[in-house]
């Protein structure tokens, strides 16, 4: 499907843009807003902009989902920005706080943190709880976006 457009969640305003696929690797800016599609780090997600990135994006959303007191989730967070950075524009990164969106949380059965959530189209692909390396995430993300 070379040319067909793929719509993309901007991570500021939350509005989908249409994006070229052969111009995807470009990363570009939203065309009403001017921010950038993606900058190499996990989007910010709550109850204002969870749905949007979960459900109308082409490419698939990432969700690290912690909370502050979390120890190895605070560890986790360096490896999640440097999987990012690896493996944006093919898919989105976000961060979800529990005790912040504990409803979210609560609808996608998350028991435990850090627990990470691969999504398409509101679709659940893979789940893997626990921290992990940024090797690890990226490995585990790919392979989750194949099957």
């Amino acid at each position: 499907m070379t040319g067909q457009p793929l719509l993309i969640v901007c991570p500021a305003c939350s509005t989908a843009n249409r994006v070229p696929r052969e111009k995807l690797a470009s990363g570009g800016k939203h065309g009403r807003c001017g921010h950038a599609l993606f900058d190499a780090r996990p989007v910010t997600l709550g109850a204002i902009n969870f749905d949007a990135h979960a459900t109308r994006s082409d490419i698939p959303l990432l969700v690290d989902f912690w909370a502050q007191w979390c120890g190895p989730c605070r560890q986790m967070a360096q490896a999640l920005q440097a999987a990012a950075a690896s493996l944006e524009p093919h898919m989105r990164f976000g961060k979800l706080d529990t005790e912040a969106e504990q409803a979210i949380a609560g609808r996608l059965g998350i028991r435990s943190i850090p627990t990470l959530l691969m999504l398409h189209k509101g679709r659940e692909i893979a789940r893997q709880s626990g921290a992990m390396p940024a090797n690890a995430i990226v490995a585990w993300a790919q392979k989750a976006c194949a099957s």
